[in-house]
C-alpha cells in the first residue's frame, strides 16, 4: 500500500495490534481527536464513493477506516429519505420518519467522518421509500429512472470520486432499491465521462465529465480480488475502526441500530468490478491510483510542475506533523494554504492536458477546503451564533448575537464577521475587527429582517441562517461558517392540527354530529387576532361558522371545537375536512409537526391541515368488545375507536391480572412481542384465554422479535427467514379467497374483490413458513411471477377458543383509510359472535 502512515511522527498514531497496549502505571493521553480529523485527509488526495438506497445503507466500519483511518475524503451517496421504514422510537412514519432517518444518518457520519448525499430532495420528492420491493424495474419506475440516474450523473461529477463502491449485489435475494442502485452505480462508472450523457449538466451547469477510477461490489472470500484488514486498533479514538462504525449505527435509533462488538480482526472483501487499468488478479485497494500529490507529480511530463507538487506534498506532510500542537499546526496549515494558491495560479497558466490540469486543480481546491478545515480547528476560535428567536414569521424581525473567543495562542487578523442568509433577507452591515488577539472575546449583534415572501421551512435544505467568519494568519485569509445554536425555520404566522386527522364515516350509520377540535398555535412574537374556521363537504353544516381566537404570545396554543353535522345521506368515497385560520390578512391551514429528539437537531414537517375522511359501509357488531395490547409501533387502536367500536388498550397490569374473559377479542399490536416485555411475560396467560373460549388475534411479528416457534403461538408457527423472501410487496397482488363460504369473510361484512383494492404500500409482512396442521388457511397471494403464501391469515382452535395469526398489512390499510382493510380486520376481530 502506497500511503504513508505517519508512525515515526506519533508512535501512538495507529498502532498495527489488533488491542491497545497497556502499561502498568501508564497515564491516560488525551488526544486531540478534532484536529486529527482534519490532519489526517491532508495524506492523500483519493476519494471514495459508498452508495446505497436507504438512510442506513452506509458500510459503516468500512467508511470507518478508509475516513478516519486513512484520511481518504469518503462519501455516501444514498437515493431516499427511507420514509417507508418502521420507528423504533416514536409515532412518525412516512416523511415524518424521512426527516428522523436522514438527520440520524447526517449525525451518524460525523462520527465516520463522511459526507453524505441524498438523491430526494424535497418531502413531495419522487424518490421516496415506498417500502419494500423486490424489482429494481418496479423501483426505478416508482422513483422515476431518468431523473434519478441525471442526479446520480450529477453527483458523481460533482464529488468526483476515484473509487465508487455499492452497498448491495444486484441478486434476487436484495431489495429491489438496492439493486436499483447497484445498476445505476455500474451504469454510471462509464457514463458519467460520456459527454453524450446528459450533456446539459456541462453546457448549462459548468460540470465537467467524471472517470472513477474503479468500482467495487461486496464480495466474500471466495470471490474477491481484495481483502483489505479493517479491525485495527486506533488509540486516537480509543477503538477499533469497525467499533467506530458501530459508534455511528447507534445514532440510527430510529432502526434500532448499533451492536457493542470487541477489538478483534475484521476484513473487508471486494470484488473489482470495473477498472480503467489492468489490475492483477490479487490486488490492493489503491492499485493503479495516483494515492497523492508526489505520485501524480511522478506521471507528468512537467519538470517545474511536478517538483512544485511534490514540494507540496511535503508541505502538507509538515502540516501532519504538527500533530498534537494546534499553534504550530494553524502557522504551517496557512503556509500550505498559501503555497496552494500560488500552485493553483501556475496550474491554471500551464500547457498541460486540460483533463490532466482540471483533475490537478480540483484535487488541489480540495487541499485548499481541508487546510482550511485545519486552521478552523487549530486556531481555537469558538464563535457561537445565537438566534433570539428560532421559530420565525414572514415579515419577522430576530436579533442575532456572534460571540468571537479566541482561545488559541496566535493572534488573528482582519476579522471579519457577517450572516449568511437567503435572498430577500436583510441585516445591518457585515463587521470587521482589526484583529483578535490571544485570549480576547468580541460580540456582535446583528438584527435579521425576514421578507414577505420568505419561503417556509423545508428540512432538506441548508439553514437559513449561519455565520460567516473570515480572518488572517500571515498573509492567508480564510473564511468559515458556523451553524446557528438551535434549528431556524420560517413558519406559518398561525399553524393548526386537526383531531381527528383521519376519519371513517359508516354509511350504515351516519353519526348525527361529529366533534372536530383545531389546535391553533400563534407563531408570531407578540399578540394576534385570528379567526378560525372549517371548511366542510358540500351539504354538512358545521358550528360555529367561525371562531375568534386572540394570542398574547409568541409560542401560545389555544383549541377551537367544532361540531359538523353530515346529514342523514352521506356520499360514499373520499372527502376532506379543512381548518382555514385567518390572521394578519393570510388564510392559513398547515400543520407543523415538530420532530425533537435529543439525539439529532431539531426539524419541521409542514403539511396541509385536513381531516382526511372516507364513507364507507361497515357493520360492526354492537356488542363486541376488543382488548388491545398496543405495540407503540401502529395506531389501530385510533382507528378502530374512530368507528365507534368498543377497544381497550390493555396495561402491564391488565396482562398480569385483570378479567381477560370480558373480552371477546384480543389483538396484540405490530410487533408487539419486540416492544412489549410484559406481553411476552404474560403469554402463558393469553393462550389460556384462548383455551378458555376467547379469540386471539396477533399480527405480524419479525422472527427475532422475541418470536418461540413452539411456544409463543399454542402450535408450532414459524416466521419465514430471510424475510425478504416471505413477503408480498405488490399491494395490487391478487388474492385468492380459500374458504369465501366462511365466517371471516361474510360476517358481520359480505367481503368482495373490492375490499382487497386500493390498498397501501403492500399485502403482508413476514409470512410464516411454516405452521402446524392444526391451522386453517383461508388467502392466497404472491408477487408477479412468485409461488404463493397461503399463510396471510391463519386460525386454529384451541381448547374453547381461537387463535388467530395475520401478517397482512392491516395497520398500514387502517392508517391509510382503505374501507378493505377496516371492513375484512372488522370481520377477523369479530369472528366469536358469529352464530349459524
Amino acid at each position: 500500500m502506497k500511503k504513508i502512515i505517519y508512525l515515526f511522527l506519533i508512535l501512538f498514531l495507529l498502532i498495527p495490534l489488533m488491542t491497545p497496549m497497556k502499561t502498568v502505571g501508564e497515564e491516560k493521553v488525551e488526544h486531540d481527536v478534532e484536529l486529527w480529523n482534519t490532519l489526517q485527509p491532508l495524506d492523500t488526495t483519493l476519494s471514495f464513493m459508498n452508495t446505497g438506497a436507504h438512510p442506513d445503507d452506509e458500510r459503516s466500519h468500512f467508511l470507518a477506516y478508509l475516513s478516519r483511518g486513512l484520511g481518504l475524503r469518503t462519501a455516501s451517496l444514498i437515493a431516499n429519505r427511507g420514509e417507508g421504514g418502521q420507528n423504533e422510537i416514536g409515532k412518525e412514519l412516512g416523511n415524518g420518519l424521512g426527516i428522523i432517518r436522514s438527520n440520524e444518518l447526517i449525525e451518524a457520519s460525523e462520527v465516520t467522518g463522511i459526507d453524505v448525499f441524498h438523491l430526494s430532495q424535497t418531502t413531495s420528492d419522487p424518490i421516496y421509500d415506498f417500502g419494500f420491493s423486490k424489482s429494481s424495474n418496479e423501483t426505478l419506475e416508482k422513483w422515476g429512472s431518468d431523473q434519478t440516474y441525471e442526479r446520480f450523473i450529477h453527483r458523481i461529477r460533482t464529488y468526483k470520486p476515484d473509487i465508487l463502491f455499492t452497498s448491495f449485489l444486484d441478486v434476487n435475494t436484495q431489495h429491489g432499491h438496492h439493486r436499483a442502485i447497484n445498476q445505476l452505480t455500474r451504469k454510471a462508472f462509464e457514463d458519467a465521462a460520456d459527454p453524450t450523457v446528459y450533456p446539459e449538466q456541462l453546457e448549462e451547469e459548468g460540470l465537467s465529465t467524471w472517470q472513477a477510477k474503479k468500482l467495487y461490489l461486496p464480495a466474500d472470500s471466495k470471490n474477491a480480488t481484495t481483502s483489505t484488514e479493517i479491525g485495527m486498533y486506533d488509540p486516537i479514538y480509543g477503538m477499533t475502526y469497525p467499533q467506530l462504525g458501530e459508534k455511528s449505527r447507534y445514532l440510527h435509533k430510529s432502526q434500532g441500530m448499533g451492536n457493542d462488538i470487541p477489538v478483534e480482526p475484521e476484513k473487508i472483501n471486494l470484488r473489482l468490478a470495473k477498472s480503467l487499468k489492468d489490475i492483477p488478479e490479487q490486488e490492493d485497494l489503491f492499485d493503479g491510483l495516483a494515492y497523492n500529490f508526489s505520485e501524480i507529480a511522478s506521471q507528468l511530463n512537467n519538470e517545474p510542475l511536478s517538483e512544485e507538487l511534490s514540494h507540496f506534498q511535503k508541505t502538507l506532510e509538515k502540516v501532519i506533523k504538527q500533530y498534537p500542537n494546534r499553534n504550530k499546526a494553524m502557522k504551517k496549515a496557512h503556509i500550505a494554504l498559501n503555497e496552494a494558491r500560488k500552485l493553483e495560479s501556475k496550474l491554471k497558466n500551464s500547457n498541460l492536458e486540460d483533463k490532466i490540469k482540471e483533475d490537478i486543480l480540483f484535487r488541489l481546491d480540495v487541499k485548499q477546503q481541508q487546510l482550511s478545515d485545519v486552521s478552523k480547528v487549530a486556531a481555537n476560535l469558538k464563535v457561537e451564533t445565537v438566534v433570539e428567536d428560532t421559530t420565525l414569521v414572514q415579515n419577522g424581525q430576530t436579533q442575532v448575537t456572534v460571540t468571537l473567543a479566541n482561545k488559541g495562542k496566535h493572534p488573528l487578523k482582519e476579522v471579519g464577521t457577517t450572516l449568511n442568509l437567503p435572498e430577500g433577507w436583510t441585516l445591518n452591515e457585515a463587521t470587521t475587527l482589526s484583529s483578535l488577539k490571544a485570549g480576547e472575546e468580541k460580540t456582535i449583534e446583528f438584527t435579521i429582517n425576514v421578507p414577505s415572501d420568505a419561503n417556509y421551512f423545508k428540512p432538506y435544505e441548508e439553514p437559513v441562517i449561519h455565520s460567516e467568519v473570515s480572518y488572517s494568519v500571515g498573509p492567508t485569509e480564510v473564511k468559515h461558517s458556523y451553524d446557528a445554536n438551535a434549528t431556524v425555520a420560517v413558519l406559518p404566522d398561525v399553524s393548526v392540527q386537526v383531531d381527528p386527522n383521519n376519519l371513517v364515516v359508516n354509511t350504515l350509520d351516519v353519526p348525527e354530529q361529529i366533534t372536530v377540535d383545531a389546535e391553533v398555535q400563534n407563531n408570531t412574537n407578540g399578540e394576534l387576532d385570528a379567526s378560525v374556521s372549517l371548511d366542510v363537504p358540500k351539504g354538512w353544516e358545521v358550528e360555529p361558522e367561525a371562531a375568534p381566537v386572540t394570542f398574547e404570545e409568541e409560542g401560545e396554543s389555544k383549541t377551537i371545537t367544532f361540531t359538523v353535522s353530515p346529514g342523514s345521506s352521506v356520499n360514499k368515497g373520499e372527502f376532506s375536512i379543512n381548518p382555514i385560520v385567518n390572521a394578519n390578512g393570510k388564510s392559513l391551514s398547515t400543520d407543523v409537526q415538530k420532530i425533537d429528539y435529543d439525539h439529532i437537531d431539531k426539524s419541521y414537517y409542514l403539511y396541509p391541515a385536513k381531516v382526511e375522511g372516507v364513507a364507507f359501509d361497515l357493520n360492526v357488531p354492537e356488542t363486541l368488545k376488543v382488548g388491545y395490547v398496543d405495540s407503540g409501533f401502529d395506531k389501530v387502536t385510533e382507528g378502530l375507536q374512530g368507528i365507534g367500536m368498543d377497544v381497550t388498550k390493555l396495561s402491564q397490569e391488565d396482562l398480569q391480572s385483570a378479567d381477560l374473559s370480558q373480552y371477546d377479542t384480543i389483538v396484540t399490536g405490530v410487533r408487539a412481542y419486540l416492544s412489549r416485555e410484559d406481553l411476552r411475560n404474560n403469554n402463558g396467560r393469553l393462550l389460556d384465554y384462548v383455551e378458555d373460549g376467547g379469540h386471539l388475534v396477533v399480527q405480524y411479528n419479525k422472527p427475532w422479535d422475541n418470536w418461540n416457534p413452539d411456544e409463543t403461538s399454542p402450535y408450532n408457527l414459524v416466521i419465514g427467514q430471510p424475510s425478504i423472501e416471505w413477503r408480498v410487496t405488490n399491494e395490487d397482488a391478487e388474492v385468492d379467497v380459500l374458504k369465501p363460504n366462511h365466517p371471516l369473510f361474510n360476517y358481520p361484512n359480505s367481503i368482495t374483490e373490492n375490499d382487497w383494492s386500493n390498498w397501501v404500500q403492500e399485502r403482508g409482512l413476514y409470512y410464516p413458513m411454516q405452521w402446524d396442521d392444526r391451522f386453517e388457511t383461508f388467502v392466497s397471494m404472491a408477487d408477479p411471477n412468485e409461488e404463493p403464501f397461503n399463510g396471510g391469515i391463519l386460525m386454529a382452535d384451541h381448547g374453547e377458543g381461537t387463535y388467530m395469526y395475520t401478517n397482512l398489512v392491516w395497520y398500514r390499510q387502517i392508517q391509510n383509510n382503505v374501507p378493505g382493510g377496516y371492513r375484512i380486520f372488522s370481520n377477523l376481530i369479530s369472528y366469536p359472535l358469529y352464530e349459524e
